[in-house]
């Protein structure tokens, strides 16, 4: 069985007046959990008391239009139960400290808030957080599969090996000098495997095909639903009019609209950004998921008219379908509905575009001196950071239909496509996520990531800023965008100061693995993969000598 790893946050409501004490105990618990004194191990408690721990993260958000609100951020593995178990048997008193500060909640919760707050009260905090908790909109695991004790596993195995080669050069009869690649993976895993006795085990697949075969289904159906959805006025419209003159209609209004956005494509003054993305190329791309679309539909609603007309046949006698004739009706009809997508898509964009133009962006965003300074503070130590932002969304029923379809497709499209350790090109995020907070009005945005913030969005800017726009161009005050997809994230300097006024210091911040980049996570678990093997083929061995 591969292993199951789970992103989540905890979003409370913080009461005003407690606000300073709330940062004040985040910060108490950090001083307390992390030494930073030689000979003293960080996190000790933690790190016992909740092995399933990747990343663990407290912030407090204040802002001038809600009050403050503190987030736990939670990165592990297997089951939400076990884990806020874990943390129960860790951190249950400053948990219900937390608690105490935040607001007593309006909805069916508050009675189990009442009695965790209680004087003297040993109500379970673990229930509360654990019915308080908020799953994510879109998330990405970077070394997918891999558990927390399989990364550590894996990287003493690293160091054990590096140990070996490194000794046996200061001597004069290195065992492995000369020796051709196949006799010395041969020699060193005889060597290793005496303290690493798993080696010997049969290693465990970190995404089963089980796994990969439901991703992909989940993200056809949501292409199935999406289109069905999209082509439904298209369909009834087909229904209604004879075929030729339902096609003549379509392609004049299609002629229309696409007249339409070709007037109004270009960007405003000042906000243009070259960009090799095209969405021709991005639609051409999809071309099989057209044809799968024709396919699926067609073969759930065959069945679904056939079973529909004999139940009608048993109230009104009438002839019944048969399966090749309810295919014969249904598939010109879906063919139809989807030739219509030519022209709603078309039009949900020129609405988009008309409200893009009329949008205002943040060009100098207010960043407070004395966060800034303490976020500064707290960076670069490890070879890791964590950044948090919580940004206001714009309104509208469109945007908001938009951004919650772009964020279903976008985290399952994830799901199928990011399953080598790594986000595309980009190798350097460990876990990150966005979530919708206060019905849906404000966006939220965590990530633990490899090298300094600075480099972390360069590389999203030049690497994903299309899909950067997607997610995140819905926030109040984001960089001008057009068409979805283009400029907003391309504007690097004012999209990093608008992403920058967002966050917050991370006053509270664990990771299980705080020297660990995700490359070496990955190289890790190429290393021990071959050492795993008796008789690796030649291939595997030369790639193996490489990560050595």
């Amino acid at each position: 069985m591969s292993a199951k790893q789970t992103t989540l946050c905890v979003p409370l409501e913080v009461k005003p007046e407690s606000c300073s004490r709330l940062s004040s105990l985040i910060n108490d618990i950090r001083i307390r959990e992390d030494k930073s004194t030689p000979g003293q191990e960080n996190f000790a408690r933690i790190i016992v008391n909740v092995p399933t721990l990747h990343f663990l993260s407290m912030s407090v958000f204040a802002a001038g239009d809600y009050d403050p609100m503190f987030i736990l951020e939670a990165n592990f593995d297997g089951p939400v139960g076990v884990f806020w178990g874990q943390m129960e048997a860790a951190l249950s008193n400053d948990l219900r400290e937390i608690v105490r500060c935040c607001k007593r909640p309006l909805d069916g919760d508050g009675k189990l808030y009442d009695a965790v707050t209680a004087p003297e009260s040993a109500a379970s905090i673990a229930a509360y957080f654990e019915k308080r908790t908020q799953s994510p909109s879109v998330f990405h695991h970077g070394n997918r599969g891999m558990n927390r004790d399989r990364i550590l596993r894996e990287h003493a195995l690293f160091l054990t090996v590096r140990r070996e080669l490194d000794a046996v050069d200061t001597i004069d009869a290195d065992p492995y000098r000369g020796l051709e690649p196949r006799p010395l993976h041969e020699k060193l895993r005889q060597r290793v495997i005496a303290d690493h006795p798993w080696l010997a085990q049969v290693p465990i697949q970190r995404i089963s095909a089980s796994e990969k075969a439901f991703d992909v289904l989940r993200l056809l159906l949501y292409v199935v639903i999406l289109i069905f959805i999209l082509s439904l006025p298209g369909l009834l419209l087909a229904l209604l009019l004879p075929t030729a003159a339902y096609v003549a209609f379509i392609i004049v209004a299609a002629v229309l609209v696409a007249f339409l956005i070709y007037r109004k494509r270009e960007p405003l003054p000042g906000t243009g950004i070259p960009t090799t993305f095209s969405f021709l190329n991005l639609l051409w791309q999809q071309a099989f998921v057209v044809a799968a679309y024709v396919i699926a539909a067609t073969l759930l609603l065959v069945p679904t008219v056939v079973i529909g007309s004999y139940l009608i046949a048993t109230l009104v006698p009438h002839e019944t379908l048969s399966l090749s004739e309810a295919f014969w009706l249904i598939a010109p009809a879906v063919a139809l509905g989807l030739f219509s997508l030519i022209v709603t898509v078309p039009l949900i964009i020129l609405r988009l575009r008309y409200l893009e133009m009329h949008d205002s962006s943040h060009d100098a965003p207010q960043t407070r001196e004395h966060l800034l300074r303490e976020m500064i503070r707290r960076e670069d130590w490890v070879a890791q950071n964590h950044m948090g932002s919580i940004v206001l969304l714009k309104p509208g029923v469109l945007r908001t239909a938009v951004v919650r379809a772009g964020h279903l497709g976008l985290g399952l499209l994830l799901r199928v496509q990011a399953r080598d350790g790594y986000l595309g090109s980009m190798r350097t995020v460990h876990f990150a996520h966005w979530a919708f907070l206060n019905n849906g009005s404000r966006l939220l945005f965590f990530s633990n990531f490899d090298h300094s913030w600075d480099s972390y969005l360069d590389d999203f800017i030049e690497k994903a800023h299309a899909g950067l726009t997607l997610a995140w161009g819905c926030g109040v005050g984001f960089p001008p965008t057009r068409l979805l997809l283009f400029d907003g994230a391309s504007h690097g300097r004012r999209f990093k100061n608008w992403a920058l006024a967002s966050r917050t210091v991370s006053r509270f911040w664990y990771s299980a693995y705080p020297t660990l980049t995700v490359d070496q996570i990955e190289r890790n678990y190429r290393i021990a993969s071959v050492l795993h093997k008796q008789t690796p083929s030649d291939m595997e061995v030369r790639q193996w000598m490489l990560d050595l």
